[in-house]
């Protein structure tokens, strides 16, 4: 009996907060894979081209590069992309996919290898038969590789603009000071770490005491190591507080990041899980 198939991945954290990410399905999916397989194909052809130029010297070498190149090709290429890309390849990026954790952490290294790795198998027995099956009788759409990897693959929607004035009305952010720690902070942030963060903020009043000021604890620490500002940009900020600058940092239009540091805050920002793209 297949399993009930969902639109969108619901998670619960264990502060309380809830959000969702929307699936993609098999059809988007396969979609992505045909541009990624016609990217593949054509690095492997250029790369077996000049491996050629070397076949009439040395046969047996030119054989085995031909091996590596195929396999470095197919398997490196998702690896690298989705690793520099957050979990994005050409295909996935060209239909607004994405590769998340099924719990809305931060992506691995190790997570995307694994997935990678057992493209091989989900391949099987030709024109990925096995992992196609598998994402079409998946709850989440997953295929064996995401499953073994514990991933996802997410779609950005265009969701109504959040109005961050509920979140901090009027406040003054002392991290624009600082425009390169803020290029930095958004850098290294998720979209569905931003998403959460936003999320925790809009629904603070729902939480208990104890329970807010743990999260926001929490949350804080964890921003804190990823783009350090210094003392003066921080001092007698609370933990909630803290969260605050760090969220308007995230969703500020780019317009705004322009501008002064004493400008007011801008009514609309994205959608919430999607931030502004890192700045190169």
């Amino acid at each position: 009996m297949l399993k009930k198939i969902t639109a969108s991945l619901d998670i619960l954290t264990p502060e309380g907060v809830a959000f969702s990410l929307p699936l993609a399905g098999p059809f988007l999916r396969f979609l992505a894979w045909v541009i990624d397989f016609a990217c593949v194909s054509s690095i492997v052809m250029l790369l077996g081209a000049c491996v050629n130029l070397i076949s009439p010297i040395l046969p047996r070498l030119s054989a085995t590069m031909s091996i590596l190149v195929y396999f470095c090709a197919t398997m490196g290429y998702g690896m690298l992309l989705e690793w520099f890309w957050r979990g994005q390849t050409i295909g996935k990026r060209m239909l607004g996919l994405r590769v998340a954790d099924d719990h809305g952490l931060r992506l691995k290294f190790s997570q995307i290898a694994l997935r990678n790795l057992l493209r091989a198998v989900d391949a099987l027995p030709f024109l990925y038969a096995t992992g196609g099956t598998a994402c079409v009788c998946s709850r989440h759409h997953q295929r064996l590789g995401d499953y073994a990897a514990g991933t996802v693959v997410i779609r950005h929607v265009n969701e109504p603009a959040a109005d961050l004035t509920a979140v901090q009305p009027g406040k003054f952010n002392s991290f624009r000071a600082y425009p390169s720690l803020e290029a930095r902070l958004r850098q290294r942030v998720s979209p569905q770490e931003a998403g959460l963060a936003l999320q925790a903020l809009m629904r603070r009043e729902e939480f208990e005491p104890e329970a807010r000021t743990r999260l926001f604890g929490e949350f804080a620490a964890y921003y804190r190591k990823l783009a350090p500002f210094p003392e003066e940009a921080t001092f007698a900020l609370t933990d909630e507080q803290y969260m605050r600058n760090v969220v308007e940092t995230l969703f500020r239009p780019r317009s705004a990041a322009a501008a002064p540091a004493t400008r007011g805050l801008s009514s609309s920002q994205s959608a919430l899980l999607v931030p502004p793209p890192p700045e190169k």
